[in-house]
């Protein structure tokens, strides 16, 4: 391995002591700021690591993790959770400081930047009994976060205040010697002096409120000290209940933007027509996307999501040739199975459609002749290889060759599956025609450009605008300024295909659009499939707002090359006012393959057993905003039994069963006392936050207010104890009739908040409840309102669980189903040992090889949960619940480590 730093670099800082303190032997290079160290990229990127099998990581955060992964640390829920909160809250603060004091010398500025990271900060540390952040030795968070702060914290002129916890945390972590190495090393002495020349080379960066990440075992207190006025002002529009409300509509289509309504056009980035859309694809665009809409829908927006299938290029004509189908063919059939695999996930469309259309065709080619008479397209001739044998110049995925980096003998035209390097065709060595397999040569070709270069003023003008007031996310925002810093150049539009958009110009009727000008289009196309009156969503900016949702791969064709070509069409196009993008969704610690059978794709996951919406959920829970995150079966079963089963299903059907068993079916008389008042106050606030977080696109962040309702409502049902009560005198059975009544309600509002995450858990709660139609969209209107829809008398439907628990051997069996074929030696090693020992414990080994150390993980984090519990004094019911995850754990610890798990002990405890 071999490690490029840069001096003054402070992403360095955190590389370097990672690197020493876990003891990994690695070259290291310190080159200058203005070197590339990964040649394909546009701008120098530092620190990067070079792999043994050539491909590279640049993200600081994942090298890290990277050297600790190889020095036996695995990452948790823990640590993955700090280092998404470094990346997206702290480190966007760190360096909007570090400017200040470095290049301005404004401390006192900086110190009030820092101020809400810090005191958050240094609440979670006061509240742990563990000496680090999560647990009771460094781990990759330590690291990360200590570097980050470090040039800050130890500048002698930067006031932060008082905090103790932060302090203390700072000189332990600060004490070991690879962190004072690497200091030393990146900043020599001079402190933040030694930053100014990287820092003069980044973009001033301007920090927005984000909330910090609770762990949700920790979340039960929430953060927010309620005030008496909140409380019984809570209590007071709480008691109103649903009055007037508005009516509930249904969608009449087609949908057209309306005066005085807020319209909103949503597209979701259109996936390409011949892959079948694995779990990364669906998080990555159209089940974000469906949260989204279905949210604007009952906040009561004017909406149209429309999303379809991209059906043009190399890879359709690849996969036909592959079928012995026609490129239409093989659309039709691929089409198909995308429309299905999103009916199942419920991705609730106005309108899903392709782009092999008519429509498509006219749109794309009046866009060209705009582009074309205002002298926006040049003409410029490029080098391609060309097969004589079957008459045509090759797309990048119809050649095969000896890669030039690596010698990897079946690189592709476009880039080297070994060493993910990007390639240009003609620099293969021994190419050959994937068809005929003859040898092409190097012909040339002449081709039309997007002329970017012209157009570059235009756009920076309009991303101003559209960045500086819409809600873009951070690595939209940076990849699309990483395009822009060097200048743009001219993008070539055409390409030597038969099967896309032709080209209209008599020179270059041969040829057809290149389906990056061409794709973008497709949601004007398939919009006017929709609609004949498509122009009224598409050429009207001043009344539409447009979200784009996509993976960040996505980001500058969206951001530069999309908005280039309407910009230059000239026409009155709406352009994007909000982009939201995601980082990447890996399977277990490995990357999705079809063909190599890893990983769960969407036509598969039915299969499964498990319901559509809790996939929905995992995802979403999972949802990679701020880094790349990992789909894992051990922790989808912890989330699902855990936060739906043992959380959100327990609380709302013991409110349910509550008011059935104790009160015939019908909601009791409520007469509220202050510790009622007070949860009331703690749900309304939650659903404002749920709110403001949805209406800013943080769609994770928003899930985790979901949770911590009906945590809240799980702590009132246990301290108030209706089910001993309602056996009491009359005062007794009055309080556990509104204890139930407020129960029940909180309930009715989880089915509102529920139904942009889990739509069909969401309704099936309405049905037991009987919740008045209007009730969901009254709740979600405005700022957030948490009336009481279940009045007194209201009779509720039949209650029953909402979710069922994921059994280890279930999740065993799904794992090695999902985990791809193992090799033939090791398959072989396998059998040899399951023959030689036909003992369970052996079967057991060779079936679960990775279990033990994940479970190990998971015993350790449930550990210190409990731990905590009982250093805050938690509640006895509580702690006694957590006691019995730990000691499950551990006997599926046992199980998997091929121990006889000793019996628990029994401890006559009523439940």
């Amino acid at each position: 391995m071999k490690l490029y730093i840069t001096d003054g670099n402070p992403h360095c800082i955190k590389v370097l002591a990672s690197l020493d303190l876990n003891g990994v032997k690695c070259d290291i290079e310190a080159v200058s700021h203005e070197e590339k160290a990964v040649v394909h990229f546009s701008h120098p990127l530092f620190p990067v690591l070079l792999l043994p099998d050539g491909q590279h990581l640049f993200s600081p955060n994942s090298i890290c993790q990277y050297l600790f992964d190889i020095s036996g640390q695995k990452a948790t829920d823990a640590t993955n959770q700090w280092l998404e909160w470094e990346a997206t809250n702290l480190q966007p603060a760190v360096l909007q400081s570090l400017h200040m004091v470095a290049l301005q010398g404004k401390r006192v500025e900086a110190a009030a930047v820092m101020k809400e990271p810090l005191n958050w900060l240094e609440q979670s540390l006061s509240k742990k009994n563990t000496p680090f952040l999560a647990a009771e030795a460094v781990s990759v968070a330590d690291v990360v976060l200590w570097a980050a702060l470090y040039p800050l914290l130890s500048d002698s002129g930067f006031d932060a205040g008082e905090l103790r916890s932060v302090r203390g945390w700072f000189e332990r972590v600060g004490g070991l010697e690879a962190c004072q190495t690497a200091a030393q090393r990146v900043l020599q002495g001079k402190g933040v002096e030694a930053l100014k020349t990287f820092l003069q080379k980044q973009p001033a960066t301007q920090t927005q409120r984000r909330d910090s990440p609770t762990n949700a075992n920790e979340a039960e207190d929430g953060e927010h000290v309620m005030t008496m006025e909140e409380i019984e002002e809570a209590a007071q529009v709480w008691s109103e209940g649903l009055k007037s409300s508005p009516a509930v509509t249904e969608r009449k289509h087609p949908i057209l933007p309306q005066e005085g309504k807020r319209n909103v056009l949503l597209t979701s980035a259109l996936p390409y027509v011949n892959n079948v859309p694995h779990l990364g694809n669906i998080i990555g665009c159209v089940l974000s996307a469906d949260v989204f809409a279905r949210y604007g829908r009952l906040r009561g927006w004017n909406l149209l999501f429309i999303c379809g299938t991209d059906e043009y290029g190399t890879a359709t004509e690849n996969k036909a040739r592959e079928e012995g189908l026609t490129p239409q063919e093989i659309c039709d059939k691929y089409h198909a199975v995308h429309a299905d695999i999103y009916q199942w996930f419920q991705i609730d469309f106005d309108f899903f459609g392709r782009t092999t259309t008519e429509q498509q065709t006219e749109i794309a080619q009046d866009i060209f002749w705009r582009l074309h008479e205002r002298g926006f397209l040049l003409e410029d001739t490029v080098e391609q290889l060309r097969c004589d044998s079957c008459q045509r110049f090759l797309a990048d995925r119809f050649v095969e060759g000896e890669c030039p980096h690596c010698r990897y003998p079946e690189a592709r035209g476009d880039q080297c599956d070994k060493c993910g390097r990007l390639i240009n065709a003609v620099e293969l060595r021994n190419p050959q025609c994937k068809v005929c397999k003859e040898t092409p040569v190097i012909r040339s070709s002449k081709h039309l450009f997007l002329d970017l270069p012209k157009l570059e003023d235009e756009l920076e003008q309009w991303l101003d605008k559209s960045t500086g007031s819409g809600d873009w996310t951070t690595n939209a925002r940076h990849i699309t300024r990483s395009w822009l810093r060097d200048g743009l150049k001219p993008r070539c539009i055409t390409r030597d295909l038969r099967w896309g958009t032709p080209v209209p110009h008599e020179e270059y009727k041969e040829k057809v659009f290149y389906v990056w000008f061409d794709a973008p289009i497709g949601y004007l196309s398939i919009t006017a499939n929709y609609t004949d009156q498509w122009e009224k969503w598409w050429k009207n900016p001043q009344q539409v707002e447009l979200y784009n949702f996509m993976a960040k791969d996505n980001v500058p064709f969206h951001s530069v090359v999309f908005p280039c070509s309407l910009l230059g069409a000239q026409d009155n196009y709406t352009l994007v006012n909000h982009l939201i993008a995601t980082e990447y969704l890996n399977y277990e610690d490995t990357k999705f393959s079809k063909s190599r059978g890893v990983g769960v794709f969407g036509d598969m996951a039915k299969d499964t057993g498990i319901p559509s919406d809790v996939w929905r959920f995992y995802l979403l829970y999972l949802r990679p905003e701020g880094q790349d995150s990992a789909f894992s079966w051990s922790d989808m079963a912890l989330k699902n039994n855990s936060e739906l089963l043992n959380n959100l299903g327990n609380f709302i059907n013991r409110a349910g069963m509550f008011v059935s068993k104790f009160f015939d079916g019908c909601v009791p008389e409520m007469l509220l006392n202050e510790d009622d008042k007070r949860l009331i106050a703690q749900v309304r606030w939650e659903l404002k936050q749920y709110i403001q977080l949805l209406d800013k696109v943080r769609i994770r962040d928003a899930l985790k207010c979901i949770l911590n309702i009906s945590r809240h409502g799980n702590q009132y049902i246990q301290v108030n104890e209706p089910w001993k009560k309602i056996k009491g005198g009359d005062g007794d059975r009055q309080r556990a009739g509104t204890v139930t009544g407020v129960s029940v309600n909180v309930a009715c509002l989880l089915s509102a908040v529920l139904e942009p995450y889990m739509p069909s858990v969401s309704h099936t709660i309405r049905q037991q409840l009987q919740a008045p139609p209007t009730s969901v969209s009254t709740m979600l209107q405005n700022t957030g309102i948490f009336i009481c829809t279940l009045p007194a008398g209201h009779r509720i439907g039949t209650v029953s669980p909402l979710f069922q628990k994921l059994e280890i051997e279930q999740i065993e069996v799904l794992r090695k189903r999902f985990g791809g074929q193992q090799p033939e030696e090791e398959s072989a090693k396998a059998k040899t040992r399951v023959e030689t020992k036909p003992s369970a414990a052996a079967v057991n080994v060779n079936a679960v090889p990775e279990r033990a150390k994940q479970l190990t993980a998971l015993v350790a984090e449930q550990g210190n949960k409990v731990r905590g519990l009982k250093a805050q004094k938690a509640e006895k019911s509580v702690i006694d619940k957590e006691v019995e995850t730990l000691l499950d754990l551990k006997k599926q610890l046992s199980l998997a480590e091929c121990k006889n798990p000793e019996p628990a002990a029994q401890k006559g405890k009523k439940k």
